[in-house]
């Protein structure tokens, strides 16, 4: 049972108790207006009143309603209530598959776009906690494992700079060959029977040439509940010079945004090096951390504490009392 989309309870059939607080406030005003009339009826006013001040109605009303309060925040408090935190995760395997075509020497990033994308890529890498699996990808015509899936980062880090330029793209290709690298990550020694989530980041800055189509690709990871978080690098004014031609290379973000869409990842862009940190920042906190219920009775419990304590206070120095 549910009462916010943040909120759900492991105890929710004692919620129902919550209908008896209607009940006690209606008798409440039941008796108050009784007694009311009662004391209407027996007395007049007479040079008392004018003397001794009649109590404030308002001021049992509110030590009343703080009463109230603390029996609503109790009851939610006993039907044991759970939100959904995030916390890290202990294992996972990470894909690190980064274009290497020759448009990733265009230099609209600094110094060029392959350069910073490997700086940031390595920062990623340090980024992830210890027990991570990580594994290098490369593509251009063609896609190769530059590194199977190891918690040795500093290996990733040193096959991450070992990257050259290439000709071609075949972003489809580096999906496939990034899903033969998740199936070579080891088994938990403590959960050898749980295989530990899988996700690939993907840097591109263009589209697919040569090759499968990608969107086929990002079914077959879809299949496999792998995410794909993709990485669309570089910007719409970006050339390189080829032979003396200037050939503009310009960032493509749909196909690399469709691959994302379709296995329930992100797709994100970066425009330069530290966007691009930002980015991978993103990615690291999506990737690291996982969401799950944890009980936070001790948070009602300590309202309904404060609002019982106030309610005490109100009828000692107020007077307040119930008719």
């Amino acid at each position: 049972m549910m009462i916010s989309p943040m909120l759900s309870f492991l105890a929710p059939g004692r919620l129902w108790l919550l209908l008896l607080i209607p009940a006690l406030v209606g008798l409440y005003l039941l008796l108050y207006r009784r007694r009311a009339q009662r004391r209407k009826k027996q007395y007049g006013r007479s040079m008392l009143d004018f003397v001794v001040p009649r109590e404030l109605p308002w001021k049992r009303h509110v030590a009343v309603g703080l009463s109230v309060l603390s029996l609503m925040t109790l009851t939610v408090a006993f039907a044991k209530p759970k939100s959904t935190v995030e916390v890290p995760r202990e294992r996972a395997t990470v894909v690190v598959t980064i274009d290497v075509s020759n448009s990733m020497m265009a230099q609209d990033v600094k110094p060029d776009r392959l350069t910073a994308a490997k700086a940031g890529a390595k920062q990623f890498v340090q980024s992830l906690p210890p027990k991570f699996n990580v594994s290098v990808v490369e593509f251009a015509g063609t896609a190769t494992i530059l590194l199977p899936p190891t918690t040795d980062h500093g290996a990733a880090e040193a096959a991450i700079q070992s990257m050259k330029l290439q000709p071609s793209t075949a972003i489809g290709e580096g999906i496939y060959t990034s899903l033969s690298a998740l199936a070579e990550a080891p088994p938990d020694p403590s959960r050898p029977d749980s295989k530990p989530p899988g996700r690939i980041v993907l840097l591109s800055d263009g589209k697919t040439q040569i090759g499968r189509p990608s969107a086929e690709a990002a079914q077959a990871a879809k299949k496999q509940g792998v995410e794909i978080y993709t990485v669309a690098y570089g910007t719409p004014d970006g050339y390189i010079d080829i032979q003396g031609t200037r050939q503009p290379v310009p960032v493509d973000r749909r196909e690399l945004a469709e691959v994302a869409k379709i296995t329930g990842g992100q797709a994100y862009r970066a425009e330069s090096a530290g966007e691009l940190k930002q980015v991978y920042k993103d990615i690291g906190s999506s990737v690291g951390k996982v969401k799950v219920d944890r009980e936070v009775t001790y948070r009602y419990a300590g309202f309904g504490l404060v609002f019982a304590i106030l309610a005490a206070m109100g009828m000692i120095s107020l007077g307040a009392r119930w008719p």
